[in-house]
């Protein structure tokens, strides 16, 4: 149980991608279930979670808080694990970790989530709760078609009781109306809404000097409003994730909103009109307990059979069901037939590319990324580089991030492999992509970009090379990839050759195989590897070669 003293509606936050939590789950529970939760548990599971190739992460510094973090918060809120009095899955972590698609699985669990609760109990100095959080989300993003990031973290995190629902809404339309007012200068007219929002929101403290955080020594009001307002922008975006995940909602990246996918508008409309508002077993832990892990709670539309029989019927009118079809067949087939959709979407995207078609909105989309005007540009660069690399030649590209239904990017790839994969025949090429900078650049992708070139190699048995892509490359990052030219390091597979370029030197890339002559081929890729090995051969300063190297880029793919 966790006494909380927030004024806001607060959501998990870890993991950040709630794709994560299947494998960690399954994890906890195959080396720790029936094992009490204590700091020796704890301590182990980092241990263990640490050496698995899906995890991204280190967890050195206080391992048994590490775990905590991500076992104790969305895992045991969202009702996948108990921890007392031993840990162990419950029947929705079971179907989390065995399930071919999690989406109606994270939708249940997302509806059922309210505060208060057995493990939330609001403190005296907390706001009134009595509220599902994502449920009343979805209900507002029904109301207005799009609820865009800042009116959820403004206003909609302030909807701790779901009968002020229209409260909200008009709080929402007041902004809106007044943001129609102050065309040309958005940034700044949001910033001083928000900070009256939070103004108002905290009032009390604010006038009893009772502003000190958890996060700083720095007991200033100001200092207490900016905190106040980042863990407001972390809970707005750990909502848009985990609300992707539930299949029902779609992202628009230049927009920062959402929106209900046309298709599941019956979806959502049947839970807004049959799912209680009301917070349920409130003090009753073992009622709460077994009501959360329930795999069958709430109903859905497609637990019906006749609901989910029109749904395939209006959705796919090629497939041809019967009487004798059972619901769980039916729900496979559904399954089924959005999985061939989406390859098929794919599939014409790749065309699309490689014919040049799409090149508009690729180097469009990163102007959009270096401008910061998309929702989620670490993912968006992902995306839009195996966009890109697939556009450059004809090998065999593939991505490692997740795609929705739809085709659309969902989430970046998981951690230990490559962000995309590159198959040429006789030889491979990982490519990694950050927009981290500075000195963080180099601590968080320095050694894991050599590490997963190094997997790479084993797991191909041919020559592979790594492409590394940023915004821009930090100096720390061209030392330590020109120093791997040079070494030969088992672990990493021998030497280490990874080209790092700038985005606007991608870009021009991308820009010069559009209009050379002669289109180029695997071999033209191989050889700006190849320049990159021999000019490190050639030198000992770093800068001489990446200086070298960015001029054989600028002139490919002669």
């Amino acid at each position: 149980m966790a006494r909380i003293d927030s004024k806001v509606v607060f959501l998990t936050t870890s993991p950040r991608t709630p794709a994560k939590m299947s494998p960690e789950i399954a994890l906890l529970d195959q080396y720790f279930g029936g094992y009490p939760w204590n700091h020796a548990t704890q301590t182990a599971f980092m241990g263990v979670l640490k050496d698995q190739n899906f995890f991204h992460g280190k967890g050195e510094n206080d391992p048994a808080f590490s775990a905590r973090d991500r076992i104790s918060r969305a895992p045991q809120t969202l009702g996948f694990v108990t921890l007392k009095p031993v840990i162990a899955l419950t029947p929705a972590g079971r179907a989390l970790i065995s399930a071919r698609r999690t989406d109606e699985i994270f939708l249940r669990q997302l509806l059922k989530f309210q505060i208060p609760s057995p493990y939330h109990v609001p403190s005296g100095k907390a706001a009134p709760f009595r509220i599902k959080p994502y449920l009343e989300i979805l209900r507002l993003i029904r109301y207005f078609g799009t609820l865009k990031f800042d009116e959820l973290k403004m206003f909609a995190l302030q909807l701790t009781d779901y009968r002020d629902f229209d409260r909200i809404v008009q709080k929402i339309e007041a902004f809106r109306s007044a943001k129609e007012h102050n065309r040309g200068s958005y940034r700044d007219f949001a910033g001083q809404y928000f900070e009256n929002e939070l103004r108002e929101i905290y009032s009390h403290q604010l006038a009893s000097g009772d502003t000190s955080t958890r996060e700083s020594t720095n007991s200033s009001a100001t200092n207490f409003l900016r905190t106040k307002a980042s863990n407001m922008r972390d809970y707005a975006d750990a909502c848009f994730r985990y609300l992707r995940a539930t299949g029902v909602v779609k992202v628009s990246h230049v927009g920062k909103s959402l929106s209900i996918a046309d298709e599941k508008i019956a979806d959502v409309d049947f839970i807004l009109r049959t799912v209680d508002r009301e917070p349920c077993f409130v003090d009753d832990r073992a009622a709460y307990i077994a009501y959360l892990g329930d795999t069958d709670t709430p109903v859905l539309l497609t637990d019906n059979r006749t609901n989910l029989v029109d749904k395939i019927a209006t959705t796919f009118p090629e497939i041809a069901t019967d009487d004798t079809i059972g619901l769980q067949e039916l729900k496979d087939i559904y399954a089924d037939a959005l999985e061939r959709r989406k390859d098929e979407t794919l599939h014409r995207q790749v065309r699309e590319l490689k014919d040049f078609r799409a090149y508009d909105s690729v180097q469009d989309t990163f102007r959009q990324i270096l401008n910061g005007e998309l929702y989620d540009a670490p993912l968006m660069l992902e995306w839009n580089t195996w966009r890109a690399m697939t556009m450059l030649n004809g090998g065999d590209i593939k991505a490692n991030l997740r795609f929705d239904d739809f085709g659309e990017p969902l989430s970046t790839a998981q951690g230990n492999q490559p962000d995309i994969v590159c198959d040429y025949g006789d030889f491979a090429v990982a490519v990694e992509v950050t927009m981290a900078s500075g000195q963080k650049q180099y601590e968080m992708e320095g050694e894991p970009v050599s590490r997963h070139l190094g997997k790479l190699k084993k797991a191909c048995g041919k020559p592979a090379y790594c492409l590394f892509v940023a915004p821009n490359i930090n100096e720390a990052c061209i030392a330590h990839f020109f120093t791997l030219h040079k070494l030969d390091i088992p672990f990493y597979g021998g030497r280490s050759i990874i080209v790092p370029l700038p985005l606007a030197v991608f870009r021009q890339m991308l820009e010069q195989t559009r209009t050379a002559h002669d289109k180029p081929t695997a071999e033209s890729i191989r050889r700006l590897f190849e320049f990159s090995r021999e000019s490190a051969g050639a030198t000992d300063n770093p800068d001489t070669w990446y200086r070298e190297l960015i001029e054989a880029a600028l002139n490919w793919p002669e």
